[in-house]
């Protein structure tokens, strides 16, 4: 795990693949529902950026952030933090995701 300058944590796609089958973390898409639904990673929760920081967010485990490219998510990790939520964020988001070839689904909920 890495630190932005803030002292946010920051993982790698692959290093929250590992927290969302090993340590029961869940999976936050901060993007807007247009790119949500181009494709995303299964089972992943979404909550635009502009309602993160009211939104009633799952509570069943640690918080992993994921956006398209890690600004986004990095945002909101720092608007939880703010609120006293523990989260990281993914660093190069969905298309870090998608490179490492970890599992996308698209609009239908079939993986792409």
């Amino acid at each position: 795990m890495m630190y932005d300058s803030h002292g946010t944590p920051r993982v790698t796609a692959t290093e929250a693949h590992r927290l969302l089958r090993d340590a029961g973390a869940v999976l936050v898409d901060v993007r807007e529902p247009d790119e949500f639904r181009a494709g995303h990673a299964p089972g992943a929760h979404h909550v635009p950026l502009s309602r993160i920081a009211t939104a009633d967010l799952p509570d069943t485990g640690p918080l992993v952030l994921i956006c398209r490219s890690g600004n986004r998510s990095r945002q909101a990790a720092a608007l939880l933090a703010a609120r006293g939520v523990a989260a990281v964020d993914v660093i190069g988001g969905m298309r870090d995701w998608a490179v490492q070839g970890l599992p996308v689904e698209g609009a239908h909920g079939t993986v792409i």
